[in-house]
């Protein structure tokens, strides 16, 4: 596994700072302008890969997390991003649901983090995570979370080195050794469409959840390694 070495926007085991008083401000840092339109919504805003540091967006919003955490996520292959999930799953203050799609679960090196996650703490990884595909016997491929039930994100980003467009060599977006897909990620607070969407992915969690239970290899409390 490669030693990941936290960055400046994982906040992980830093108590004071939170989701608590969040503004889509704070992420105007990672955008390639630095700065925000004044026409720009206060409660949406979407990013880019390949222009935006969607990496560093992804990281600050979920190392913030101290409530609560739905997420379904269709491409996890984001050690970094893997760590900072793990890490709170131990936490007893936070609930959380982690939906993660069959098909991908199969792949060299998801198969391979999500058993390194079970190696280390299988308890927590069994609570919180279910391994499944949707309501219809397909993939789950939702890619979006809600933080503490203030910021949610959806797009098309998989959480992968491309996905995300973090860096193969070195550098920043645009830079050296950096390659990107196109992909786009929306952060968003407006309370109507963050309520809407918990719902959505409590359903998800609960479908695969379901998925998983009806075949033996395919229990949310086995091991990825079964899952083909």
């Amino acid at each position: 596994m490669t030693m990941i070495t936290k960055s400046r926007s994982n906040a992980t085991g830093d108590p004071s700072q939170s989701l608590q008083t969040f503004t889509l401000v704070d992420l105007q840092q990672y955008t390639y302008e630095k700065a925000y339109s004044n026409t720009a919504s206060k409660d949406f805003h979407l990013f880019y890969v390949g222009r935006d540091d969607v990496h560093d967006i992804l990281k600050h919003v979920l190392s913030r997390v101290s409530v609560s955490l739905y997420l379904n996520m269709f491409g996890f292959d984001d050690e970094e991003l893997n760590d900072i999930l793990m890490t709170k799953a131990t936490d007893p203050r936070i609930t959380m649901l982690i939906t993660l799609d069959k098909s991908q679960a199969g792949g060299v090196h998801e198969k391979t983090l999500l058993n390194s996650d079970v190696a280390k703490n299988p308890t927590s990884f069994n609570t919180h995570f279910v391994i499944g595909q949707s309501a219809t016997s397909q993939i789950t491929h939702t890619k979006g979370f809600v933080a503490d039930g203030k910021v949610g994100g959806e797009g098309s980003t998989n959480w992968s080195t491309t996905g995300e467009g973090t860096f193969v060599v070195a550098g920043k977006p645009g830079g050296p050794g950096y390659k990107a897909q196109n992909n786009t990620q929306s952060i968003f607070t407006d309370p109507d469409t963050v309520s809407r969407f918990t719902a959505e992915l409590i359903a998800e969690h609960a479908a695969a959840q379901h998925a998983a239970s009806k075949g033996p290899a395919a229990s949310s409390s086995s091991p990825p390694a079964t899952k083909k």
